[in-house]
């Protein structure tokens, strides 16, 4: 290397004087500020200073001094450890037994279609393509209005029907739909 190159890079970059003015200087505290403004700020942005804790609770140098005093013992932080995950095993396991047994029900019920009516029990069982759509419907679609086919596009069968109000308080202020009635859907 050259001895001019490495003057250069020791040297420090200093913007010129007519730059300097022009810097923003966003951490410039400013004389007039409110104090209210202030201390909202404060609380919101906290600083990134790691020696004093945060009022968000994202550091806080007191939690192992906290945790000893609270535990004195690692093995009573053991014992507290696993008798945490042993009620977190019987909830799991509660839960595992309780789907089980719906499961069970639905098994139960689908068996009991299928000796009472096997039809019914084919249609419930089969699997279903919610864009397909017969020649009935195709030539219903046709015949309705856009707003109409994009509704009846939309709707997928077996699920809650989109266009069914949900229940309040009050009534509606435009009052009640009388003309309104369902799309057909021929199955």
């Amino acid at each position: 290397m050259s001895i001019p190159l490495l003057a250069r890079r020791s040297q420090r970059l200093v913007a010129p004087p007519s730059v300097r003015s022009q810097i923003r200087c966003y951490a410039r505290k400013e004389s007039g500020m409110d104090p209210k403004k202030e201390t909202i700020r404060r609380s919101l942005y906290p600083g990134n200073i790691r020696n004093k804790p945060t009022p968000t609770g994202t550091w806080r140098p007191d939690v192992e001094k906290a945790l000893q005093h609270a535990i004195p013992s690692v093995q009573a932080h053991d014992t507290i450890e696993r008798a945490w995950l042993l009620h977190q095993r019987h909830i799991r396991k509660r839960r595992e037994a309780e789907t089980e047994r719906k499961f069970e029900c639905m098994r139960k019920a689908m068996d009991e279609l299928a000796g009472i009516d096997n039809h019914l029990y084919m249609e419930a069982n089969k699997p279903e393509n919610p864009r397909a759509r017969s020649p009935e419907e195709a030539s219903i679609l046709k015949t309705m209005k856009p707003s109409e086919a994009r509704a009846f596009d939309a709707r997928v069968r077996g699920l809650f029907p989109r266009e069914m109000r949900v229940p309040t308080d009050t009534p509606s202020r435009n009052g009640w739909k009388y003309d309104w009635k369902p799309f057909y859907r021929p199955i």
